[in-house]
Formats: structure tokens, C-alpha cells, sequence
């Protein structure tokens, strides 16, 4: 709502049609807090932040989520619960809680599970396992752990296309980071198909991330400015944020209402999506400081 002239305006907001916890997130904050409610007297640990989201991490810490460090393993109670991460740990990792006496749950999403058996099955085959991915990314760290030292890892077409040519014997698989741009994996795929004669391509964008974007670009022609709200260090929320600056003339990243800048209130029509890490209270409460 706004006021022009004297004249009161009421606001449209129009919600992506998908938005909001994923699966794998919400499996995983389940299970966390599943866990802090039938701990009893034990400590409870996620490795790593559990999701990329700053507001559920925070409600998570109140309940008693603590977050456990690698460098912290040896010095951790024996029996403490310790909850792997949405996007996956190294096997290494695995084995130094075991080795601890740490009580594990893997609430590693199911999509990035299936990506780590890849890397490995394939790696124990011989290919080199070629990861297109974000450095910087907790998923990416877990499957390369798997892969082992036949791992490359691409981060956009210019790495691809800097890689040098394979050999004709030898084999190549590649897979995605389940929050991966799907423009971007399908332009590293055809400089790749070009350098390697035998690549195995893998799509292993989630179908979620891939939801998420296609309802984003049918919402931007419907309004005037988009609001994406979500963990400044999420992938999937930043992706969001980049075609939302490219099909919209006002898009913004927020992590909640207090963040919804000034001249969006001044919109007639604001559109909402979501990152696959954020709860839908927060997305109420974006909701609600507009239309009121």
C-alpha cells in the first residue's frame, strides 16, 4: 500500500508458483529438529551450517543446534549427535566422526547423495570426474571427496574451454552442482563434448532449482519489480537474483521485511520468489509489509 497525492494505493503481490523449501532442505530441518527434541541430555551438532539460511539457522541455535568445525572433531564428546549437512561432507569427514564416537545422521539431500555415488562409481571406473560447480560451495567439497584425484572441477564456459583436449581412450563423466545454472552446464557441455571424445554428461541439476527458475522468468512479465528472498550465501537465491535482474527493471535480495527496499513500496505490483533454503514464515512476513 502507498499513497499518492492523497490517493491510498493497495499493492498486488503475486507469488512465484514455486518458491521456498525444497525437499532436501526441509528433509533436513526436519531431522534437526526432530533431533533436538529427542536428544535427552545429548549434544546435538550440525556439520557446517545445516542449510544456507541465516533466519532458520537462528531458530535452529535457540532450540540448542550447535555448529560442529572439522578442526573440532577430536575434541568433541564421544556420543554427541552430529547431523551432516543439506549439501554433503567428504568421506574423510564421515570417517573422523566415526572415529570420534560421534553419533552421525546424514541428512545430506537425497539429489546430492546420488551425485557423490556417481563421482565415486565412475572415479573407481577410471573416467576423470568433471564437476560443474561453485568453488566456494559445501556440495562441491563433499563430491570431489568422493571422486578422489580424477577430479576437475569447471565453474563456467571459459574454464571449459581452457581445458586442455583428452586423449581418445581416455574417459570423462560429467556432473552438475545440483544448484547449477542450466544455461550455463549446457554451454560448458558443448565445449566439453568438443575437447572430449568419451564425456558421459550427467544432468544432476535438481529439478527443483530448475522449477524455481522457470516460475521466476513467468512471473517477471507480470510485474513491475521482484523481490528475492533467501541467504545471501545460497547459489540457488543468487542464480534467482541474476534472472530476476535480467527479466525485470527492479529486482532486489533480501533475507527478511526489514530489508524490502524503499521504492519497492512505491510499486503497484511487486512479485515474491523464494530460495530453496527459506521458510515460508519469513515469506509471510515479506508478504504481509507489503500489502500492509
Amino acid at each position: 500500500m502507498f499513497i499518492l497525492n492523497g490517493i491510498t494505493f493497495t499493492m498486488k503481490v503475486i507469488l512465484a508458483d514455486v518458491l521456498g523449501y525444497c525437499m532436501g532442505v526441509r528433509r533436513a530441518v526436519e531431522i534437526a529438529a526432530d533431533s533436538l527434541e529427542n536428544c535427552g541430555s545429548k549434544k546435538v551438532y550440525s556439520f557446517g551450517p545445516l542449510i544456507h539460511n541465516r533466519i532458520a539457522l537462528e531458530n535452529l541455535a535457540k532450540n540448542g543446534l550447535s555448529v560442529l568445525e572439522e578442526k573440532q572433531i577430536p575434541f568433541t564428546e564421544k556420543g554427541s549427535l552430529v547431523i551432516i549437512r543439506a549439501h554433503g561432507v567428504p568421506p574423510v569427514v564421515l570417517k573422523k566422526l566415526s572415529d570420534s564416537g560421534c553419533h552421525i545422521l546424514n541428512a545430506t539431500c537425497p539429489r546430492v547423495l546420488a551425485s557423490q555415488k556417481n563421482a565415486e562409481k565412475y572415479a573407481k571406473l577410471g573416467y576423470t570426474v568433471i564437476l560443474a560447480g561453485d568453488s566456494n560451495h559445501g556440495e562441491v567439497a563433499g563430491i570431489s571427496g568422493y571422486a578422489g584425484e580424477n577430479f576437475v572441477l569447471v565453474q563456467n564456459k571459459d574454464e571449459a574451454e581452457k581445458l586442455p583436449p583428452f586423449s581418445d581412450g581416455q574417459n570423462a563423466v560429467l556432473l552438475c552442482q545440483t544448484t547449477f545454472s542450466k544455461e550455463e552446464f549446457s554451454q560448458i557441455v558443448e565445449r566439453l563434448s568438443k575437447k572430449i571424445k568419451n564425456l558421459k554428461v550427467l544432468n544432476t541439476i535438481c529439478s527443483a532449482t530448475k522449477e524455481r527458475q522457470d516460475a521466476l522468468k513467468r512471473l517477471c512479465p507480470k510485474v513491475e519489480g521482484i523481490l528475492v528472498v533467501g541467504g545471501k550465501n545460497s547459489a540457488n537465491t543468487r542464480r534467482l537474483l541474476q534472472i530476476a535482474e535480467e527479466n525485470c527493471p527492479n529486482a532486489a535480495l533480501i533475507e527478511t521485511a526489514d530489508e524490502i527496499p524503499e521504492e519497492f513500496f512505491a510499486l503497484e505490483c511487486v512479485g515474491i520468489t523464494a530460495g530453496a533454503s527459506t521458510p515460508n514464515s519469513v515469506i509471510e512476513k515479506v508478504v504481509a509489509a507489503l500489502e500492509n
